[in-house]
């Protein structure tokens, strides 16, 4: 609430409205557990000023904003102002008591089958650093997956902080250009180059650097809403070096596309070379990269919660039992939902897809 700017110090308040600050004093002091740091004028008291909690108050008599809201977090909600989660002050402002850490919510899955075409014109939407975002999977299957297909068309360095995000799963997979990211023990900074990809694990810190002009990742997390937070205390690089650390089960993983091995893939017609990212966060996820093989496609079922596949390069047909085929070709991307009969057929020679799934051991039944 304070800092110290060319020696001179600068503090930053709220104002809030009373019409009788006398009223006001017990509840911020005893109910709030704030300070009151200074009140005035000593004959007839309209202006009182609190902090605590990370926040400076001032309540002033017949000032002219709303009441507002007060949001109060903490790690001990029922032990706070009597377990009471919502409060209303005698100046008529809201507070709210809320955890400070509240658990991740993992929303059930809602399956869809979903086709999402480069050529339908989703919009573009300028998120985080600048970053430009495109979603793939418009109904985020009722909260359970956000897939974004991100792009930076100027290159040069990016304008990120070191931060983190609360998530279940995270994948950061690059299709064009390069980027530079420095993370949390793992090291001087990466680059990110195409057929490249990254697991950060739940609450890793990292920050973006440098991008090559028009660089372009897909990005998956889980769940669709989670919190990115700002760490203001850490640098990195960090002093320690730690590529087997785990964060909530997770390690970090940098897999790269140069001199990676391909095999079998469980469809027919189609080879692939694994990320070890199932290996990695311990069956959370499986992403595999996948290439146009020996052998004629089949129709097959899986029974994975969620099955996201994204064309990188070249073409394919995807047909669905009972459903239109649908051709698709780079950019686009489709969800299939466990139990459903789908076909890829008619590869071209150059196809590449990404298979994102949730968990990463699962059955196909072919046929």
């Amino acid at each position: 609430m304070t800092s110290t700017l060319n020696n001179s110090q600068t503090r930053a308040e709220i104002r809030l409205p009373t019409s009788e600050l006398r009223d006001d004093i017990p509840f911020f002091t005893k109910t709030l557990g704030m300070r009151m740091d200074m009140i005035y004028p000593a004959d007839d008291p309209s202006v009182a000023v609190f902090s605590g909690h990370g926040l400076r108050l001032r309540v002033e008599r017949d000032a002219p904003e709303a009441a507002g809201t007060i949001r109060i977090l903490t790690d001990d909600p029922d032990g706070f102002a009597g377990g009471q989660r919502t409060l209303v002050a005698p100046n008529g402002t809201r507070v709210e008591i809320d955890e400070l850490n509240p658990p991740m919510v993992m929303p059930e899955t809602v399956h869809s089958f979903v086709v999402r075409r480069l050529k339908d014109q989703a919009p573009w939407i300028i998120g985080r650093a600048g970053m430009h975002y495109r979603d793939l999977v418009p109904d985020r299957l009722g909260g359970s997956i956000i897939a974004s297909h991100i792009r930076i068309p100027d290159g040069g360095p990016v304008p990120d902080m070191v931060h983190f995000h609360k998530v279940g799963f995270q994948l950061i997979f690059c299709i064009h250009g390069w980027v530079d990211v420095v993370y949390e023990d793992q090291g001087d900074k990466m680059r990110l180059t195409a057929g490249d990809c990254f697991i950060q694990p739940p609450e890793i810190r990292h920050r973006v650097l440098e991008a090559s002009d028009n660089v372009q990742v897909i990005e998956i997390g889980v769940p669709a809403e989670h919190v990115t937070e700002i760490d203001h205390e850490m640098d990195l690089p960090t002093p320690n070096f730690r590529p087997d650390r785990e964060w909530q089960g997770q390690r970090f993983v940098y897999n790269k596309a140069e001199n990676s091995e391909w095999g079998p893939f469980r469809l027919p017609g189609y080879t692939c070379r694994d990320t070890t990212i199932a290996e990695n966060t311990k069956g959370v996820a499986g992403v595999q990269v996948v290439r146009k093989g020996q052998g004629e496609p089949v129709w097959a079922t899986h029974d994975t919660d969620i099955h996201f596949t994204f064309v990188m390069t070249g073409e394919v047909t995807l047909e669905g039992e009972g459903r239109a085929p649908y051709r698709l070709e780079q950019g686009d991307a489709f969800v299939i939902p466990p139990g459903m009969r789908t076909k890829l057929s008619e590869p071209s020679d150059d196809v590449e897809l990404l298979e994102v799934t949730l968990p990463g051991v699962f059955n196909t039944d072919l046929g």
